[in-house]
This record gives structure tokens, sequence and C-alpha cells, in this order.
């Protein structure tokens, strides 16, 4: 175990994976297919990535069980729900973020100016989950009840590296979901990627990867963030870094869990 300070001043503690799992190039993959995150022989007649465990192969099969086809119709179900103000159970996530993220605060209401210090473009945060939906109210309200520490150093740009222009907490993080929506690709009907590939097999382990590695993205977004100096002019720019980042450490051949990717250390 390690420890790691992180940019915005949070302390981390990272536990080393003990696996010495690393990812082969079975059949006729290139190893610049891999690096690239798109091999050419997807979908072209092989059925599986593999992984290699002691001079053993390990296949993780684009033909899911019913275990793992039944969390992916859940997390498909879940990328699908809008934001409905209406709705009982999205006003009470919506207060329940309210207040994880400023305990003993009272709120006033569900449209009200106090959203604006959460980083919401006016008074009215519904209105904002139109890109990526309720999922990205639930990435918010699993990241600040999970991730406490490092949810409040980010919302409050707390220690560290300042930068003139700081982004606005919340409408990014919905950015950043639907960032990783599109990084899956997960609508598709056949693999179109080895990341999303990868991730289904993260899927079948932990349910909540998706809101794992939402956290992580957020964390990287924000150091690189810091590192660039960015304005709002760059903040697209920011975001396809950090997807960047994010696929590069997806397939790393140490990596079979959220928690394996190195960025995981930035948080606490």
């Amino acid at each position: 175990m390690s420890v790691v300070r992180t940019q915005r001043s949070c302390v981390a503690f990272r536990t080393h994976s003990p696996s010495s799992i690393s990812r082969c190039t079975h059949g006729s993959a290139s190893s610049d297919d891999t690096a690239s995150g798109t091999p050419t022989w997807i979908g072209k007649g092989l059925t599986c990535v593999c992984f290699k465990h002691k001079g053993n192969y390990e296949r993780i099969f684009v033909n899911l069980t019913p275990s793992q086809e039944e969390r992916l119709r859940r997390l498909k179900h879940r990328m699908k729900v809008y934001f409905d103000a209406s709705r009982p159970d999205h006003q009470e996530a919506l207060r329940a973020l309210w207040y994880a993220t400023f305990p003993g605060q009272e709120l006033h209401g569900l449209v009200s100016d106090q959203w604006k210090e959460m980083g919401w473009q006016g008074r009215d945060p519904s209105t904002d989950f139109r890109g990526a939906g309720f999922i990205s109210l639930e990435n918010l309200l699993f990241f600040a009840k999970t991730f406490s520490t490092s949810f409040q150093c980010l919302l409050k740009k707390q220690g560290g590296k300042q930068v003139a222009w700081e982004y606005p907490f919340a409408v990014a993080g919905v950015n950043i979901t639907f960032m990783i929506m599109q990084m899956l690709d997960l609508d598709a009907s056949k693999p179109r990627t080895f990341v999303r590939t990868v991730f289904l097999q993260m899927l079948s382990e932990n349910e909540w990867s998706f809101d794992l590695l939402y956290c992580v993205a957020f964390m990287v977004m924000d150091k690189q963030w810091l590192e660039r100096n960015a304005t709002y002019m760059e903040f697209n720019e920011v975001l396809k870094s950090s997807r960047a980042q994010l696929e590069k450490e997806l397939l790393m051949d140490d990596v079979l869990r959220i928690e394996d990717m190195p960025s995981y250390s930035l948080l606490c």
C-alpha cells in the first residue's frame, strides 16, 4: 500500500493489485491495433478478448453470460431514463444530492438560487440533466456518498494549485457522464472498441463499475484542468484528453477492475 497526494491536497491510499495478469493478442490482432483501442479484428470472426495468467489463457467472450447480460441491461436502462422533475423518486434523489453536498444546510426548494452554489447553470438543475439524463444525477450522488472527501475537494476547489477560471462543478459532472457513455458505446449491437469489451468484463465483476469509472473520470478531468490552467473555451479539449487517459488506463495489462486503474489512486 502506498500513500498518494492528489492535486487538491487530498491524501489517498492505493492498494496495489497482486495480480500479474496481462492481456494477450489472440489470433491476428497486431500490437498497434491493441494500443489504439480499436482492434480491426473485433467482430470479424473472433469471439473473445484474451487475458494471460501464468501461461494460461482466460477468455472474455463477446457472447455474454445471462448474468452479464442482465447487468448490462440494467445499466443501459439507467442510461435511457430521463430526469423527470414531476417524479417523486427523482425529486428525492435531487434533495439527497443537495444534503450529501451541503450537510446541515437547508434546501429552500428544488428550484432555488441555492443550486448555483453547486455549479448548476440556473435556479432549476433539472434543465441541466437533459444531456445525460437521470444517471448523471445518480453518478453525482454516488460520488458524493462514496468518496466524500474527493467530492468536497473538487466542489470547493480546496487546496492545491488554483486556476484563474474554475469549471462549474455540477454541469461538468453531467458532461463527464455523457463522455463515458460515448466512450463505452454500450448501445452498439457489436463491440466496436476494445475498451467496451474490457469494461463489460469489469461490469460482470462489479455492478457499480460505471459509477466508479465516473468518479475516476472526474478526478482525471480535474487534474488535467489544473495542469493546463484551462479556461472555459478549453473545456471540451480537457474532456477529450481525459477520455484518452481513461482509455489508455483501461487497456493496461494489469487493470482488471476499475480499482486497478492508476488514476483510481486520486480518489480519497
